[in-house]
């Protein structure tokens, strides 16, 4: 089942292509919970739900909520509807999109996306394997490895795999690591050296952890001086720092 949470046109608030105008389609489902970074959201069961910012595209009880997409026409109509040509991004992301890779609807769409000559971004946590080989539409895309550390809470065998992110890195259009950081920056540092070994050519943006304008405050700062000492690239949230919590925007 290839589930569609929403879609939305904005501007790309992190990473590499800050700033540029995108379509964006969230797709549901997640094969991690993050619940360390500690957002907080009421589900449709009425249960409270603990993880990242994107809880309601992550986790099943929000799955009520999202589209079942049984054929391609429906994401074209979507696509359609927007009258954006070619010079505008599309931005494939979640959950995690890389869910569905192997969904011949999902497989279809991405072809349909790049021979229409946009710039796909998949914002991926790198941890689920592509098939290149039987599937090479995916080398024409760039990738958000947006890698969890341990201030994810979750276990680090499930959130690093190094052969994947190699296989990213090594086979795809464009790839840079994204790293979410907490007041705590200085204990992540070495978790993230690390983890930008397994891919040196890699350009490395470290952004602060925060589902609201005001958690951004809290975590910037700490950010920017992380990134001044390691000499990585600082990237703000840019649609959290405007719209605040709001969602589709």
């Amino acid at each position: 089942m290839l589930s569609l949470v929403e879609h939305f046109f904005s501007i790309q608030g992190e990473g590499r292509r800050v700033g540029k105008p995108s379509l964006f389609f969230r797709f549901g489902g997640c094969n991690m919970r993050c619940v360390g970074f500690g957002c907080k959201e009421i589900a449709p069961t009425s249960e409270q739900i603990v993880g990242c910012d994107t809880l309601y595209a992550v986790h099943n009880a929000f799955s009520s909520q999202w589209q079942e997409i049984k054929s391609i026409d429906t994401l074209i109509k979507i696509k359609d509807s927007y009258k954006l040509d070619s010079r505008y991004d599309i931005v494939l992301t979640g959950g995690e999109p890389l869910l569905h890779a192997n969904n011949p609807l999902f497989v279809e769409f991405v072809e349909y996306l790049i021979h229409q000559n946009h710039h796909i971004t998949f914002e991926t946590n790198g941890a689920i394997d592509i098939d290149f080989t039987k599937y090479p539409i995916y080398k024409e895309a760039s990738y958000a490895l947006s890698i969890k550390l341990s201030n994810s809470a979750e276990p680090e065998s499930k959130r690093i795999k190094a052969d994947t992110i190699r296989s990213i890195a090594k086979k795809s259009k464009d790839s840079f690591f994204k790293f979410t950081i907490d007041k705590n920056s200085a204990n992540l540092v070495q978790e993230i050296k690390k983890i930008a070994s397994l891919a040196p050519d890699l350009e490395v943006f470290c952004m602060p952890l925060g589902e609201s304008a005001e958690m951004i405050n809290e975590h910037c700062h700490n950010t920017i001086e992380l990134c001044k000492k390691e000499g990585y690239t600082y990237s703000d949230r840019l649609h959290i720092r405007i719209w605040d919590a709001n969602r589709g925007v």
